[in-house]
């Protein structure tokens, strides 16, 4: 089944909060769905703190619009209608600030950014993932020190706050249990432990010949394998990778059908295993120094490895279809890559590359044909 997008989920969410607010005359912004005459449209001296994001994206082009007598945050929460101040090709009223306090009595209409722009920061990140849950959209945060924690974004407020606390003992870490998860309507509770006292760094979940598996990396042991078990209703210990010691991550990937592994090695060679009868075989080593991702990614039928180095220049490797082995195609210099996460638009292909000691760098995806 495949996913809804982003944009299309955020399109989808916007329009359903659109509906109610038009179907509740005792919503402030109700007002605003009926136009006044000369395309005006108004939501004057309604006490208003904050709007809805994208409020207007729904509405048909208006010549005016009246926001006086309100009482504005110009916090985090009005981020975006300041944007929409700054695009906007209708004529607004002045949008006084009401707090916080250091913003009272300021323009919206005359900012540029805001003070408080509802970044939050975490103690020694190990890890974040986002996943869509019903329609809702969560992040997980997983943390060395202060706790790891669930953030649910708010529609409202336009940002993420925290929605779950989990326990540090119970996540993949260096110490304490690797423990899976399980959703139910109100939250996230411990199922089962996986793994315990084994330094694990990263878990991978993949569909092997039709069945559910995790594949758990540890500095201290070789990567072992999971399978679900529809009878016991939990992951069973299938077996191991053998040969494939202080391996930090995990990462699957498809080759027209066929199934890899890229496993990244902080010390010795990275490898890329190839899944063939009922075992993984190892096709290639990858020398790697200082290395903790090996990121597979593809662009237009274009298959890819990114190579990180805390050392030296990381690595870009391409897909050689002819001998099915990874040829060394570019290399880029990033301090201390963690990650490569590949973002695509209608038109336009890029890759984010966080930095543990610099800045996030992006990389754009470019096929230039010389043949013309």
């Amino acid at each position: 089944m495949l996913l809804p997008s982003i944009q299309d989920l955020y399109l989808s969410r916007t329009r359903k909060r659109a509906g109610k607010i038009i179907t509740d005359p005792s919503h402030p912004g109700h007002r605003l769905f009926d136009p006044l005459p000369s395309g005006r449209r108004s939501l004057a001296n309604n006490n208003i703190k904050a709007l809805p994001r994208d409020l207007f994206i729904d509405l048909d082009s208006f010549i005016e619009l009246d926001l006086r007598g309100n009482a504005f945050e110009c916090d985090c929460r009005a981020k975006w209608l300041m944007t929409w101040l700054k695009n906007t090709n209708a004529t607004v009223s002045d949008v006084v600030c009401a707090g916080p306090e250091d913003m009272k009595g300021k323009r919206l209409n005359d900012m540029t950014s805001l003070q408080n722009e509802c970044v939050s920061t975490g103690q020694s990140i190990v890890g974040c993932k986002s996943v869509i849950i019903e329609n809702e959209v969560f992040v997980i945060v997983a943390q060395l020190f202060g706790g790891s924690h669930i953030y649910k974004f708010d529609d409202d407020q336009s940002r993420f706050n925290k929605f779950q606390d989990i326990e540090v003992s119970k996540i993949f870490s260096k110490a304490g249990l690797s423990t899976l998860y399980k959703w139910n309507d109100n939250g996230f509770y411990s199922y089962q432990s996986l793994h315990e006292w084994y330094r694990d760094t990263n878990v991978e979940f993949l569909d092997l010949d039709g069945k559910a598996h995790l594949i758990l990396a540890s500095r201290s042991q070789v990567p072992v394998i999971y399978q679900w078990s529809r009878s016991n209703q939990k992951f069973i210990l299938q077996g191991e990778i053998p040969n494939m010691e202080d391996v930090v991550v995990v990462k699957h990937f498809r080759i027209k059908e066929e199934l890899y592994l890229a496993m990244t090695r902080y010390i010795g060679d990275s490898k890329v295993l190839r899944w063939g009868t009922k075992q993984f075989a190892e096709i290639q080593a990858l020398p790697s120094r200082g290395s903790m991702i090996l990121q597979p990614f593809s662009f237009k039928e274009r298959y890819y490895l990114a190579l990180g180095s805390d050392y030296t220049f990381s690595q870009i490797y391409l897909w050689d279809e002819d001998h099915k082995i990874f040829d060394r195609f570019k290399e880029v210099y990033i301090q201390a890559p963690r990650s490569f996460t590949v973002v695509s638009t209608d038109r336009r292909d890029f890759i984010f590359s966080s930095s543990f000691k610099g800045n996030t760098q992006i990389f754009e995806h470019i096929i230039i044909d010389l043949s013309l």
